[in-house]
């Protein structure tokens, strides 16, 4: 298995509780002149996991799904191991996997996948729009192994990978030749690579040790594949960064012509390599990132990138993945791994959710013994006032926003209506885009730079309650 490719520096240490709650998603204050936390949550999902509990009863997969519409699924499948566990990282994974944990995951997701299949049924056309391999790392899998996951996905789940658009992540230890030589063959249509600052230093100070050489060479063997699109993951806010070596980072990037730039914002979790750090409610860390946040955004624009989200950039003319007719907000999600989500209209679920390291290895030692996986076990269900929350939350991260035709088709009111305070304050703080159609309602570019607490101020109350209440473990 391939290793560090340096010696990975001792993380600070963790907060000791286990138990520690999770700081409640803030309001907006009602005076529109008072200062706002520009990074408060990352809300890349809807409710997130943290407000999933388990569900009585554990429904049937079948029944879930059963009136669900099945013509444009998303499929992801997830892979919960990495090489070496970044400072920020508070996704679900673990570092290596000893023995013959890799095989017995893939058996797991193996049964998984066959069970989730047969509870779609054949009643309806069943048909996935797009694909995705995540983690975690991948391409930590061996070339053999990338070949058993992609056959679980297109032969035992039916998703046609060549046709449909598949994006995979990638770490610059694991981006290998053999690896990536797999993943073309089999129809990958995206590479994210995970680089977070070409800057040595920086990449120690974010516990990410690697060398800028073994990043370019992993770049380069990318882009010897073929496959048509390039994304590579940046991270501003690291300590000891400055404009100069965010520029120099950027300008880094760029230089592989990228069809793709995600810039991130760091963030300091419990639990987490960097959670020792005092500076986490620091309103100057704020302000540096929110700084770099405009000078990275600034420079692609004038490189001839479009921002289509808060983080993301794309380059224009760049090749398309191929054809992707799913939609977050209405399609639904099947999700194959122990840290992956699935979700349908009135409800999302998932396994157990951890941060800290025993935790994680629990859950995945019980995912890979289990036999049935015909139930949902933990979750939340969606009503009519989460579904509306959602669909306008999903919609106004997105640069090009929300068709409020498409809102009023799907519920019979008006985003207007349903959210006025919500709304009202974004306008008051100048955020919302005044020269919109009047068909649309979107962000302008204040509005996107606050993108993290523009999300966080459309959480519902019970929400926002039971996630102040999941005990980070």
């Amino acid at each position: 298995m391939t290793t560090a490719p340096l010696p990975i520096p001792t993380p600070p240490a963790a907060p000791t509780p286990a138990a520690a709650p999770r700081p409640a998603p803030a309001v907006l204050p009602s005076d529109p002149t008072a200062a706002v936390r520009p990074y408060q949550d990352y809300v890349y999902a809807y409710p997130h996991k943290t407000a999933y509990r388990p569900l009585p009863g554990r429904p049937a997969l079948r029944e879930i799904w059963r009136a669900e519409p099945k013509d444009a699924l998303a499929l992801y499948l997830h892979i919960p191991f990495c090489e070496v566990r970044c400072g920020f990282c508070n996704l679900f994974t673990r570092v290596g996997a000893p023995g013959d944990l890799t095989t017995r995951y893939l058996d797991a997701l193996d049964r998984q996948a066959a069970a989730v299949r047969d509870a779609l049924g054949d009643e309806q056309p069943v048909r996935f729009a797009a694909a995705a391999f995540g983690g975690g790392t991948p391409t930590f899998l061996e070339a053999a192994e990338l070949e058993r996951l992609c056959d679980i996905a297109e032969h035992r789940m039916g998703a046609p990978l060549g046709t449909v658009p598949l994006s995979v992540e990638a770490s610059p230890a694991t981006a290998t030749a053999d690896r990536l030589a797999v993943l073309a063959a089999r129809g990958a249509t995206r590479i994210s690579l995970g680089v977070q600052s070409f800057a040595e230093d920086e990449a120690r100070a974010a516990v990410r040790p690697q060398r800028r050489a073994d990043v370019e060479a992993a770049l380069g063997r990318i882009r010897a594949t073929g496959v048509p699109v390039l994304n590579i993951d940046l991270i501003y806010g690291i300590d000891g960064q400055t404009p100069a070596s965010w520029r120099a980072s950027l300008d880094a990037a760029l230089a592989w012509e990228p069809e793709e730039l995600y810039l991130y914002p760091l963030y300091v979790r419990p639990l987490t390599g960097l959670s020792g750090r005092t500076a986490v409610d620091d309103p100057a860390w704020d302000a540096q990132r929110l700084a770099l946040y405009r000078q990275g955004r600034d420079h692609l624009l004038e490189r001839g990138y479009t921002q289509t989200s808060m983080r993301m950039f794309r380059r224009a003319g760049a090749a398309a993945q191929g054809p992707d007719d799913h939609a977050c907000q209405t399609d639904g999600m099947i999700g194959l791994g122990c840290g992956a989500r699935s979700y349908t209209a009135g409800l999302h679920y998932s396994f157990d959710y951890a941060v800290g390291m025993p935790q994680v290895r629990a859950i995945i030692d019980d995912y890979t013994a289990t036999r049935d996986f015909s139930t949902a076990r933990h979750g939340r269900r969606i009503d009519a006032d989460e579904a509306r929350r959602r669909h306008l939350l999903q919609s106004l991260l997105q640069a090009e926003g929300l068709a409020t035709a498409e809102y009023r088709a799907r519920f019979g009111t008006e985003p207007q209506a349903d959210f006025p305070a919500a709304l009202a304050a974004f306008a008051a703080r100048g955020w919302l885009d005044e020269a919109a159609a009047p068909d649309r309602l979107r962000l302008g570019p204040e509005g996107l730079a606050h993108s993290d607490a523009v999300g966080p101020a459309l959480f519902s109350a019970k929400v926002r309650a039971d996630m102040a209440a999941y005990e980070t473990r």
